[in-house]
């Protein structure tokens, strides 16, 4: 059970070691692109290609899906970046159900963690492959890995390493759970866990008034997407990357200083941040060099 890419290498590392997947339950075909033609999930691209048979149901709890799954006659569930399942679906194999989940739970249970733990200045995040139970994200856990964030690290750096690290832990979870019951770990549900809540619009806006470093957190957190935001001269752009500038400038926050030609610095709480790629709305990404060719400020 997956849908994006994340879930993708999870389901070909299992066909190319010789288990018999079922069947593949992805989401439905969504309209992508100028044109708002369908288009499948990128799981549903390799399970075609694979020639495996696929469930994609607007509700989990319909019955006709739920015929279907049982009708898989599957003995094990593996959930790779997909939907909150209802304990009918997760209940419903002989061996359970387990979820790879991009962090070291309990920290970071939620929807978005690979973009908070950049956010919030981790220096290390990991995996975890852990049985679905009701509360999400809290079941027993089976196996953890260790995954070490750089300064650089965007999102989509951090995303397609652990991407590729998963689907080995989600091979050796399954040969586990195929060897006998695997020993697991119960998660504590008392304490001050950081958590990672889904994404939107407001989390991605540049608060300049805050310091440096936890801007370019924020910028490098949400690279490639969704992108920290900010305007200028009213525009909104998305901000790609930043860094500490080294220039000598102070003023209050959000104030900026530039060349017209090479640099835009932004004053913050404490040091200037400068902007090194930048895109306006509907257009391509800038070097800010780039920008400030065809922009005044």
């Amino acid at each position: 059970m997956g849908t994006p890419h994340f879930a993708v290498p999870s389901l070909q590392i299992l066909l190319e070691n010789g288990y018999d997947v079922v069947g593949v339950v992805t989401a439905p075909d969504k309209a992508r692109g100028r044109g708002q033609q369908l288009a499948p999930s990128p799981v549903k691209t390799v399970a075609l290609q694979n020639g495996l048979k696929v469930l994609q149901p607007e509700k989990l709890r319909a019955p006709d899906f739920l015929d279907s799954l049982y009708d898989l006659g599957a003995n094990l569930q593996v959930v790779v970046a997909f939907r909150m399942l209802p304990e009918l679906v997760w209940t419903m194999p002989e061996y359970g159900t387990f979820n790879l989940h991009a962090s070291l739970l309990p920290d970071y249970r939620g929807a978005a963690p690979i973009n908070w733990a950049i956010i919030n200045g981790e220096c290390k995040t990991g995996l975890t492959t852990f049985f679905i139970r009701q509360d999400i994200d809290t079941g027993h856990i089976i196996f953890q890995e260790e995954e070490s964030i750089s300064h650089t690290d965007t999102a989509g750096d951090l995303h397609d390493r652990l991407m590729m690290r998963g689907a080995g832990l989600v091979l050796k979870t399954v040969r586990a759970i195929e060897a006998g019951d695997p020993e697991t770990t119960v998660q504590p549900m008392q304490g001050q866990f950081k958590s990672a809540p889904k994404i939107f619009r407001e989390h991605c806006r540049i608060e300049w008034d805050r310091p440096a470093e936890e801007i370019r957190n924020l910028v490098r957190g949400l690279c490639p997407y969704p992108s920290a935001w900010t305007e200028i001269k009213g525009k909104v752009y998305k901000v790609h990357k930043v860094g500490i500038s080294a220039r000598d400038y102070r003023d209050n926050p959000g104030e900026v200083f530039t060349d017209g030609r090479s640099f835009i610095c932004v004053a913050t709480a404490d040091v200037p941040v400068e902007l090194l790629e930048i895109q306006a709305g509907g257009k391509r990404k800038m070097t800010v060099r780039e920008f400030l060719t065809g922009n005044r400020l």
